[in-house]
């Protein structure tokens, strides 16, 4: 059998742990067939702030020259609302940067997940009070949408809900 060439493969994984009492560590990591990348932040509580970030990241047909860099342009942004934008603002939006500042959101988002969980333990146990009690935490706080597969656009918990801008 010929080799196709149109074999792919990805994954990607995002992981949050408290690091002590006033530390979060984020951790995104991507494996595809030509990328390997891992992108790390500490994050400050209560108030969210960007403390350390550090990245390695290898592509097979174009190489950043130094992703630390570019990374450490993100100390001091807060977890929050219209942090993308910021990240972008200061990270640049070249092409070869599109990855880097993909991992660094999804830093961010998994650390406000990560602080939903007291939340979702509340949720209700019959499924109708877990469906509308997750659909109104997504129109509550939008940032949610679309940040795992469960509030992905079109599921059964975003029906009626904007995509946000």
């Amino acid at each position: 059998m010929s080799e196709n060439i149109l074999k792919f493969s990805m994954n990607r994984c995002t992981s949050v742990e408290p690091v002590d009492e006033t530390t979060l560590k984020s951790v995104c990591r991507l494996t595809d067939t030509f990328t390997s990348a891992c992108v790390e932040i500490l994050v400050r509580l209560p108030d969210l702030e960007i403390v350390a970030v550090q990245g390695q990241f290898h592509h097979e047909w174009r190489q950043l020259s130094d992703p630390n860099e570019v990374l450490q342009k993100v100390l001091g942004v807060r977890v929050g609302s219209g942090m993308l934008k910021i990240i972008k603002g200061l990270m640049g939006d070249a092409e070869d940067l599109d990855q880097l500042t993909y991992m660094v959101e999804e830093c961010c988002h998994g650390i406000i997940l990560a602080l939903t969980r007291d939340i979702l333990i509340k949720a209700p146990v019959n499924q109708e009070g877990k469906l509308e009690f997750f659909s109104k935490m997504v129109r509550d706080n939008i940032r949610l949408y679309n940040r795992c597969a469960a509030f992905a656009p079109g599921t059964r918990l975003t029906q009626g809900i904007e995509p946000p801008q």
